[in-house]
């Protein structure tokens, strides 16, 4: 029975498995990239970049060969939603009301020293005030809006049934050819 089954078999199947492999891993990158584009837009475009960053997080967590890094000049984190920042920066001063504070600086300082009039001596009570009392708390932390997410090196979808296949393809050929030359050598 052993005699029928021929090692270049087992090796055109791998070649077979091997290109189906690689055919699926690029589809995985090229999803990954839609997504990654579809993020991309809705951050530029004030869409639902929550929807969009869940959606890609997924994918790039379950699916291999879905690295968002460009390469080793690339930015890091690969994903930065700049616009959302930017809006997110905009509103927060606006919202902050920075000119009452200092204003309220002004009078409590003037309170607290109503004989100087000159700037030099208040300069310091100012700073201090508005340092205490949060005109500085306008800051957004912008790695709040940067983000990576790291593919697996193998994944249970069909790019990596594939290579299971084409290892177990080559694996199998290796071993009935070793088997073969075996019973060959001990036979005479």
């Amino acid at each position: 029975m052993l005699r029928k089954v021929q090692p270049w078999w087992f090796l055109i199947a791998a070649l077979v498995c091997s290109v189906f492999a690689v055919y699926q891993l690029r589809a995985n990158n090229l999803e990954m990239i839609q997504l990654r584009t579809a993020v991309y837009e809705a951050d530029k475009n004030d869409g639902d970049v929550q929807k969009e960053l869940t959606e890609l997080q997924r994918y790039v967590t379950r699916h291999m060969n879905t690295n968002l890094s460009g390469g080793q000049n690339a930015v890091y984190p690969p994903i930065q939603l700049k616009y959302t920042y930017e809006r997110i920066k905009t509103e927060k001063l606006k919202g902050a009301s920075n000119e009452q504070v200092y204003v309220d600086a002004q009078v409590f300082c003037e309170q607290r020293d109503p004989q100087n009039f000159s700037g030099r001596s208040r300069v310091p009570c100012i700073e201090e005030y508005v340092k205490a009392n949060g005109a500085g708390s306008t800051a957004v932390p912008d790695s709040l809006y940067k983000f990576d997410f790291r593919s697996p090196k193998w994944s249970p979808d069909a790019a990596g049934f594939g290579i299971l296949a084409t290892v177990a393809s080559f694996s199998t050929a290796g071993g009935v050819w070793v088997v073969k030359r075996h019973i060959k050598n001990r036979l005479g």
